[in-house]
């Protein structure tokens, strides 16, 4: 017989049921270990493209009206038919407009034969006048009546030639080439003169010529600064999904729409439709090429981040923000790289000295000294970084006087094809296909650059060159304005799976990769970055940031 000892029991249970909720706050407490997704650094063609959607209409689209009023008695054309210029398209009833114009030409034969009249009793008047047999008040009241049959001739004359257009205009004729798109009317109805009605009258028919065809397309203001008039587009409709249309951008209006809160604008695009494939109200899809690269050395989007996203990158990656830094001196160097591979041109902009020498274009204004300053009181930058960058500033001054004053000796100021002529044979060639200076020379005091463009800008900006601000602005971490050279920040994991941050120079980007100009080779590891749990992280920054200026 089994007997249970339940005095005991709960003494023996106690220890049992503490170790197991020691070891369940124990379980809890352990953070699992965060997995990074990475991806390598490799070579691929890039496509930069701007993409719309839109709908076809003609060019030229006409409402055909009539300038007569009356019944329609005949239509002969249909919706789809093509007419050429003066094809009659429609008559209305003549009736009224016939005998306005009979009428009118009854009044001219009694002008006609009033002025005959007229003009004898005028004859008839000179003469008894000179034999004295008339007075001159008589005479006076013949002339008068000789001009007022002249004035009802010519009023005749006009009533006429209104009375015939009138009539001209009971039969409509299409004003141009081109295809009836639609029928407006049909036998038997009555329409209203667009002349003679304040409403404007009745649409008879609405036509277009085809043969030119335009998608008016709205694209993000984020975008349309990449688009000017004249560049290339490729349009594909759902009618022919196999087939593409090319044409060109005609213009870009003005005027921005705003759809819902987000700034649009209206970019025309022209198509050749003389095949005739093309048919108004289509929904077109809009793809203009922007910028692409053969062979550049890319890397997925969520693999790079702004410098000032560096410590919430690193909190997503499961690193302490406190203990990762980069120095951001760095990108003075690597826009120099940069710019070496991309081709840029050399040397800053030299300007002329009114004492036949030259100064070199590298140097740095009084305003941009302030401006160093005050990102540096702000916490921006940290002071080492600001001295680092005043002394890169006076080397640069000093090495622009020096080629100043070389330039000067030998009797003026290089030109950039100068310059060009003078590079090394197996430089690489810039986008305008003219051959680039090498590395050396592009980095010549200290920032590369000049006015020519370059493949890694869409328009041609220059990194950080010539006398602007961006070169020292892309050595602080910041945006150098242009768009081709961009400070970025990527985490390079190395074989023993240690995460690094590294500074990079980042090129032209797509929907998917970036290109990298500077700082990573090809192979090299990156952490990719979820750009929700990114967005999550700076969101609780701003929190945090939020809660410190207002405790209460």
């Amino acid at each position: 017989m089994l007997r249970l000892d339940y005095g005991r029991a709960p003494a023996l249970a106690i220890p049992v049921v503490a170790a197991l909720v020691l070891t369940a706050c124990e379980t809890v407490e352990e953070e699992p270990e965060i997995g990074i997704q990475v991806a390598p650094a490799e070579y691929r063609d890039l496509r930069v493209t701007a993409e719309a959607t839109g709908e076809l209409e003609p060019v030229l689209r006409v409402e055909v009206k009539s300038k007569a009023s009356g019944e329609i008695l005949d239509l002969f054309v249909d919706s789809g038919d093509e007419v050429e210029p003066g094809t009659i398209l429609a008559r209305v009833d003549p009736r009224d407009v016939q005998n306005s114009h009979d009428q009118a030409v009854a009044d001219l034969d009694v002008a006609e034969a009033r002025i005959g009249i007229a003009r004898a009793q005028l004859t008839r008047s000179e003469e008894l006048l000179e034999s004295e047999v008339i007075t001159a008040q008589e005479y006076e009241q013949t002339q008068l009546e000789y001009a007022n049959a002249q004035a009802a001739l010519v009023r005749a004359q006009t009533n006429l030639e209104l009375a015939t257009l009138r009539l001209n205009d009971v039969t409509i004729r299409a004003p141009m080439a081109g295809v009836i798109l639609e029928k407006l009317v049909e036998y038997g109805q009555v329409i209203q003169s667009a002349t003679q009605n304040v409403s404007g009258g009745n649409a008879l028919f609405t036509m277009a010529n085809l043969d030119n065809m335009r998608v008016r397309t709205l694209v993000d203001e984020t975008d349309v600064g990449q688009l000017m008039a004249g560049l290339v587009a490729t349009v594909q409709v759902e009618a022919f999904p196999d087939r593409t249309f090319q044409g060109e951008i005609e213009k870009i209006e003005p005027q921005a729409v705003v759809e819902q809160n987000v700034t649009m604008f209206p970019v025309i695009v022209l198509l050749n439709n003389e095949a005739g494939l093309l048919k108004p109200g289509m929904n077109a899809e809009v793809e203009v090429l922007v910028n692409e690269r053969r062979g550049a050395l890319t890397v997925p989007n969520n693999a790079v981040v702004q410098p000032q996203e560096l410590a919430p990158a690193a909190e997503v990656l499961g690193l302490d923000p406190q203990t990762v830094s980069i120095d951001r001196s760095a990108w003075g160097d690597l826009m120099a790289q940069a710019a070496a591979r991309s081709g840029a041109a050399s040397g800053g902009t030299m300007a002329a000295e009114p004492g036949g020498g030259a100064r070199g274009g590298t140097g740095m204004a009084g305003s941009d000294m302030a401006r160093i300053r005050a990102e540096m009181e702000s916490g921006e930058i940290s002071a080492d970084s600001a001295r680092a960058l005043f002394a890169a500033m006076r080397e640069r001054r000093a090495g622009g006087q020096e080629q100043g004053g070389d330039a000067g000796r030998q009797g003026g100021v290089r030109t950039e094809g100068q310059r060009s002529a003078g590079a090394d044979p197996g430089a690489p060639e810039s986008a305008d296909g003219q051959q680039a200076p090498n590395g050396e020379d592009a980095a010549a005091g200290g920032r590369p650059g000049g006015g020519r463009a370059f493949p890694g800008g869409q328009g041609g900006g220059r990194a950080g060159g010539g006398r602007g601000f961006g070169g020292l602005m892309a050595a602080m971490g910041g945006s150098s304005g242009d768009p081709a050279f961009r400070p970025a920040v990527a985490f390079v994991v190395d074989a023993a799976g240690n995460v690094e941050p590294r500074p990079v120079v980042m090129g032209v980007s797509d929907w998917d990769y970036a290109e990298i100009l500077a700082g990573l080779e090809e192979g090299e590891q990156l952490a990719l970055i979820g750009a929700a749990q990114l967005q999550a992280r700076q969101q609780d920054r701003i929190n945090q940031m939020r809660g410190r200026f207002r405790p209460f």
